[in-house]
This record gives C-alpha cells, sequence and structure tokens, in this order.
C-alpha cells in the first residue's frame, strides 16, 4: 500500500471547553492508503490527555511507510502500534480501501448488519450557569443532551439550570476527571435531582477508587479510564458503562472487539468521538449500532464538515455514503 498522511484544521462554530480547557478548531489527521486503484481514508484526532500531539501522530504513521510498501495488512498492524490515533487513521484506512477492493461495504467485510440512523447527543459545553442555561434552551428539542461538567462548586447549580432550560431532554454528564473525590456524593445527588441517566469520568483516571465505596444511583462511565479490552480488568465494581472511542482504542478493529468483550463482561456501551468531520464519525457508526448511549456530534460542532459529510436530522445521524467512506 502507497500511504500519504496530512494535518488538517477545521474551525468549530464557536468555543469548545471540557474541564481540561477550551478549543476553537479540531486538529485532525488523515492517512490515505492506496493499492493504485483504490483509495481508503481515515481520520483520527490526537488525544492531549494521552501525550499524543498531531506531529507525533504523523511520525508514527510515517514510520509504518515502508512496512506498508511491503505489505503490513490491517490485522499486522494491530501489533505494530498500540491502541491511539495513528492506529485509528491506518486502520480506518485499511477497512475503507479493503471495502472498495471488495467491491463491499465496510459493514458487509465486518459481518455487521446494515447500519441504521442513530439519535446522538449534543454536547453542552462547560460555561458559566447562564451561558449554560442558555445554551441548552437553544438545544431543548434535542432529546440527548450531554452537559460538560467538572468546574468546581457551581456544578450543581449547572446540572439544574440545564434541566430547568431543557425539562424534556434526556440528559448525561461529562465531568472530565474534573471532580474530587470529596464532592463526589454532593454531584452525584445534584445529578440524580436533575434526573440525569449517566454520569461520564467523574473521578481521575487512577484516583478512581471512591467509586467503588458509594451508592451509584445514576449508572458512571468509565472515558479516560478504558482504551481498550486490556482496560476493562481495572474497571470492575467502579464502573457501570464504557465509553468507547476509536480513538483511544486504535480503530474500528479494536472498537469492535472491545464493544462485544464490554457486553459479555455487563457493561453498558456508549460510543462517544472526539471534535471531528464526520470522515472519523463514519466507522463509529457501525460500533454505535449496539450502544445504549451514542455522542457522534463531532460534526455539528464544526463550522463546516466534509461536503460529503453525515447527514444529521435534528440529532439523528444517518450511515456513511461510500463517497464518504466504506
Amino acid at each position: 500500500m502507497e500511504l500519504s498522511v496530512r494535518i488538517e484544521r477545521w474551525p468549530l462554530a464557536g468555543t469548545f471547553t471540557i474541564s481540561r480547557g477550551s478549543k476553537t478548531e479540531a486538529v485532525v489527521v488523515v492517512a490515505e492508503l492506496s493499492d493504485g486503484a483504490h483509495r481508503g481514508r481515515g481520520e483520527s484526532v490526537p488525544y492531549a490527555r494521552y501525550g499524543e500531539t498531531a506531529d507525533r501522530i504523523v511520525a508514527a504513521i510515517e514510520a509504518l511507510r515502508p512496512a506498508l510498501q511491503h505489505g503490513l495488512g490491517r490485522a499486522a498492524l494491530q501489533g505494530a502500534l498500540p491502541p491511539g490515533a495513528a492506529r485509528n487513521a491506518l486502520d480506518c484506512a485499511y477497512w475503507d480501501v479493503n471495502a472498495k477492493q471488495a467491491g463491499r461495504r465496510v459493514h458487509d467485510l465486518a459481518g455487521l448488519g446494515l447500519p441504521a440512523p442513530l439519535t446522538t447527543a449534543y454536547t453542552i459545553s462547560l460555561a458559566t450557569v447562564a451561558a449554560m442555561a442558555e445554551a441548552a434552551e437553544r438545544a431543548a428539542s434535542r432529546p440527548l443532551l450531554k452537559v460538560k461538567l467538572g468546574g468546581g462548586e457551581d456544578d450543581g447549580k449547572r446540572i439544574a439550570a440545564v434541566r430547568r432550560a431543557a425539562p424534556r431532554a434526556e440528559l448525561i454528564v461529562d465531568a472530565n476527571e474534573g471532580w474530587a473525590a470529596d464532592d463526589l456524593e454532593r454531584n452525584v445527588a445534584a445529578c440524580a435531582e436533575a434526573g440525569v441517566t449517566l454520569i461520564e469520568q467523574p473521578l481521575p483516571e487512577g484516583a478512581d477508587a471512591a467509586l467503588a465505596r458509594i451508592k451509584r444511583p445514576i449508572p458512571v462511565c468509565a472515558d479516560e479510564s478504558v482504551r481498550d479490552r486490556a482496560s476493562l480488568d481495572a474497571l470492575a465494581g467502579r464502573y457501570d458503562a464504557v465509553n468507547i472511542k476509536l480513538d483511544k482504542a486504535g480503530g474500528l478493529t479494536e472498537a469492535l472487539a472491545l464493544a462485544a468483550e464490554a457486553e459479555r463482561r455487563g457493561f453498558i456501551v456508549m460510543v462517544g468521538c472526539m471534535v471531528a468531520t464526520s470522515l472519523a464519525m463514519a466507522p463509529a457508526m457501525l460500533v454505535a449500532q449496539r450502544a445504549r448511549v451514542v455522542d457522534l456530534d463531532g460534526p455539528l460542532l464544526l463550522a463546516k464538515d466534509r461536503p460529503e459529510g453525515l447527514r444529521y436530522k435534528g440529532s439523528l445521524a444517518y450511515p456513511p455514503e461510500p463517497a464518504l467512506w466504506g
């Protein structure tokens, strides 16, 4: 396979803020594989939480150029790179080019059923109580809102204000490791009062033992604490759900295996994303077919998506067309 790889920057429609910081653009890495007649693409987002940068991801992909030219395939790729954004971009590019070579869709190659449209969460960024209430009011007609918390003592006020502004929406909360163990029960109680149905990663990875010691009236979902199947052993007794992201798992191949193993162990499956274009959402749509919670709103946060991007009708996301991926 011949390789090309590049960094792209996609402006956001506004500012996206979580407990770790803010950004105004999505920086993505796109890998393309070609056999001379067929081309496949994969998009990934460097995950700063794990020390990834766009330049490092490009370098990791470029380092495999000789192996790719000498026949390194998708199966061997799983051991050639660790879980992360570099492997994700190449893995998804392989699925795409292999589907084109076979004249079939990726879901067919993977032994999956025909994908259906799915309702995705829509994210309310972390901000002041008033600003989050205003954002929630604008999005109140959406059926599922994901509320970013992790901003200190006002989190209880934030989630209460969002609930008042969007009384009919299902709410899930993502603290992005931003809570402390001392605040855990108070914040969980505030979420329960607001009718929240899922809480993502309330405590930092490696400092989440308190989750095993409290009552969990709301399912708690691991995000930063889970990457691939090897992460699952450490979650027992602390988490009820796992958020699968292709950039963490290292591609569609591992994400599908992780979803199956998580289900086997009794975890609720959520499928999430980084802020990226529809090219990154397309393979995640296949994993999301078996998820209880779907959070693939990345393109909705951009000022402009790819011209062949996913079709969204409100919060309903439709599977990709072949012109995009798969």
